[in-house]
């Protein structure tokens, strides 16, 4: 088995940063059996990647490809990690309003790409103190068509008027994606569905749209409003299988030629309780600092111990660790109530 960190090897990561933002991805790794440690990577069933050519992996392109979903897969008879890749989520907020601040604030703290689009230049100032990654000042219309969307693209609509929701909401239904929503009434809701369907689109599409936009919880302040709208996004989110995939600061540091090896943690199943999904990754160097994250807590001071341990023995390759994190009464330190499988590789 080759160690993750030779050239060879490493290759694959530049492949997964030139990735197709709109293809079917995953990575899959051998984690339990004689082929431990062979990893591929399949693009719209396609194997574009392999560390052993002709391998075990190659040999199965098609059962890893139709996964389906993230997690450890039974393949003839060996364990294999297959991680349904997504991209960094990108929230679309059409609107630089009152309501549209405490959604840029939210949603950057649940780690998502924001863009704001509105056509006055005062409104966008706020944009930008808010904390959004990319403001665009133009008209709705002309923002739209700067945005080039995926399936990991969430459109929120909070313009000041009819004529602009429905530019905005039209062009978000022609672009990939995976969440539409609109701010208004039901009454806003249903003028802007008749006038969308008299442009062509279907009554399919038009139903697609997320309005009243947000969770019913009561919301009336826009800092309320914004909450409801963030829990929207996070249950559309989380109904799909798709993970963040590989953080920019995560994927950047592997990609650094100037650095010492490092033990790069996944979170490949889990059970009950726990912190982060499956996919969650973490960087960790040999002096214990760390990229990412896997959750937080004593289970992940656990891992980055543990795997500072693997890096002063100069271990290389991969291992799957297993960390319980129900506990004992005696040992209240880990109370999440669930287990995680943590894949550990040296990069």
């Amino acid at each position: 088995m080759r160690a993750i960190h030779e050239e060879p090897v490493l290759n694959l990561y530049h492949a997964i940063s030139d990735a197709n933002n709109n293809a079917e991805t995953y990575i899959a790794t051998a984690v339990r059996g004689v082929h431990a440690g062979e990893k591929a990577l399949i693009q719209d069933g396609k194997m574009i990647w392999d560390s052993e050519p002709e391998g075990f992996l190659a040999s199965h392109e098609s059962e890893i490809a139709g996964a389906g979903d993230s997690g450890i897969f039974d393949i003839a008879g060996e364990d294999v990690f297959v991680e349904l890749l997504g991209n960094e989520k990108h929230v679309v907020i059409c609107g630089a309003g009152h309501v549209s601040l405490p959604i840029i604030s939210i949603t950057r703290m649940l780690g998502m790409h924001v863009t704001v689009i509105d056509d006055r230049e005062e409104f966008i100032e706020d944009a930008r103190k808010y904390g959004a990654n990319r403001v665009i000042c133009k008209s709705f219309a002309e923002g739209m068509a700067e945005i080039e969307g995926n399936d990991d693209t969430f459109f929120v609509i909070v313009t000041r008027g009819h004529r602009y929701d429905k530019d905005c909401v039209g062009g978000a239904l022609l672009k990939k994606h995976a969440y539409v929503g609109m701010i208004g009434s039901k009454r806003h809701a249903e003028i802007v569905r008749g006038n969308l369907m008299k442009e062509g689109f279907s009554e399919e599409q038009v139903n697609s749209i997320y309005t009243p936009i947000g969770l019913s919880i009561g919301a009336e302040t826009p800092e309320e409003i914004a909450v409801s709208i963030a829990a929207e996004l996070i249950e559309v989110k989380n109904r799909k299988k798709r993970n963040f995939g590989f953080p920019k600061d995560v994927l950047k540091a592997i990609l650094d030629d100037d650095r010492e090896t490092m033990i790069l943690a996944t979170i490949a199943d889990r059970k009950g309780s726990t912190p982060r999904d499956v996919g969650s990754k973490m960087l960790v160097r040999k002096d214990g600092s760390i990229v990412g994250t896997i959750g937080g807590g004593a289970a992940e001071a656990y891992i980055i111990n543990h795997s500072r341990k693997m890096l002063e023995e100069g271990f290389t390759g991969s291992e799957l660790r297993y960390v319980d994190m129900q506990g004992s009464a005696e040992e209240d330190w880990m109370v999440c109530g669930g287990a995680v499988n943590v894949l550990l590789e040296t990069v």
